[in-house]
């Protein structure tokens, strides 16, 4: 008698997978009856992208194209391909992205990528094409960041970044960690993540609410490496977990997310700062940031990694050394419990405070979506082709709210809502 064939267990638990999918749909993107999607997702991140393509049809959706990127073809241009090429971005896909979000269409990202595919690429090509990509980028980026549209992100555990997170174990051990704790920070490990990610709104509006009564005029951050006065725009407005776009679809655009955040004032920050976390930016590792602001500006910036590709991000354009994002979060928050450094932005901004270099959303003024871009920037608001978050809170942080006439509130004390 043939012995049964013996079936490898999958490391990625189907139920939750299922959930993340369905939950993407439904509450981050809230995506309605007739409405197309534009899904891009790397190749291993197939079976979530299955799974969320199902539950879009399910829910209505009139057609779903998705966009596959490929680790092996990212690394194979820097091999073989020529130099020029590194000053070329597919302009054309990207408008056609533009137009479909002008046309109605909703979007959704499966992140996932390795973060540390490129740490080994040059620098300057790696620059070159980040900063062709941005640009080209740009017009569907802007209807993303001024929220024309409703939008999400959710991650899958692709075994390229388990790897790097889990870098002493087996690859199938790697991976399921990294499953499971995707799915604690999604919160589809419980019976309802509908109803745990209502909840989780309603307390991150609580929060919002509070600051958006309080009008301060600035933000003081004091810690370890960190003395920053982050000046808040005119009129800025505080938001955090579900957000509604512009099309009049509330959606939850992180899946996860821990953050209340808003719009900096773009010449009013000033001080020295210093990273709390790396940030893994397109492949590349960037460790133990230093800057210094004068007048909204940085002039000074270091790293003691990855310093070459920082300083090429910060010359990406005029905006690039500008703030347009400031975003608080608990130092006890899920995902900084765990423990788990995620070398990926989407979680580890969720563990952290944090500030965005580049672009600012419109959303985050009071009646932004009736404002044009020249009132934006008139009151603070920040342009750019770059949105670059990267983490500045820990444990040892504190944050002083500071209003027009110089009182100062406490925010935050060693990391907690005070």
């Amino acid at each position: 008698m043939n012995a049964p064939l013996q079936t490898a267990r999958n490391p990625v638990d189907p139920l939750k997978l299922e959930k993340l999918a369905e939950l993407a749909v439904k509450v981050g993107l809230q995506l309605q009856r007739g409405q197309d999607l534009v899904l891009t997702a790397p190749i291993a991140a197939l079976p979530l992208a299955r799974l969320i393509t199902k539950h879009a049809y399910k829910a209505g959706a009139g057609l779903v194209t998705t966009f596959y990127a490929d680790e092996e073809a990212t690394l194979a241009r820097y091999a073989h391909a020529p130099d020029e090429s590194f000053d070329r971005a597919s302009d054309w896909l990207y408008q056609g992205m533009a137009k479909a979000f002008a046309n109605g269409a909703a979007r959704l990202a499966i992140a996932g990528d390795n973060p540390m595919l490129l740490a080994s690429q040059d620098p300057q090509k790696v620059a070159r094409a980040n900063r062709a990509n941005s640009t080209a980028y740009k017009p569907a980026l802007e209807k993303i960041s001024n929220f024309d549209i409703n939008w999400n992100i959710v991650s899958y555990p692709n075994p390229s970044w388990a790897r790097q997170v889990f870098p002493d174990d087996p690859e199938t051990v790697a991976v399921e960690k990294l499953a499971n704790a995707i799915f604690a920070a999604s919160r589809v490990d419980v019976d309802d993540p509908v109803a745990a990610w209502n909840e989780h709104n309603a307390n991150l509006r609580r929060r919002s609410s509070w600051l958006n009564e309080q009008r301060f005029a600035a933000l003081h951050f004091t810690g370890p490496g960190t003395d920053l006065s982050v000046g808040l725009a005119e009129g800025h407005e505080w938001h955090g977990g579900a957000s509604t776009a512009k099309n009049g679809i509330t959606c939850n655009p992180n899946i996860p997310t821990e953050e209340v955040f808003t719009t900096p004032h773009a010449l009013r920050v000033e001080g020295h700062v210093s990273s709390t976390k790396p940030l893994s930016h397109q492949g590349t590792l960037i460790d133990k940031i230093e800057v210094r602001f004068e007048a909204g500006r940085i002039v000074e910036a270091r790293a003691a990694r990855g310093e070459e590709v920082l300083k090429k991000v910060l010359d990406t354009d005029e905006g690039a050394r500008r703030l347009g994002e400031v975003a608080l979060v608990p130092h006890s928050s899920p995902i900084s419990a765990s423990g788990i450094l995620f070398y990926n932005t989407l979680f580890d901004e969720n563990a952290a405070c944090h500030i965005a270099l580049g672009q600012c959303y419109s959303e985050c003024f009071l009646d932004g979506a009736s404002l044009s871009q020249e009132q934006i920037r008139s009151q603070g608001g920040n342009s750019s082709l770059i949105h670059i978050d990267w983490m500045i809170g820990s444990g040892e942080v504190d944050i002083d709210g500071v209003r027009s006439d110089g009182a100062r509130v406490p925010v935050m004390r060693k990391g907690e809502w005070a």
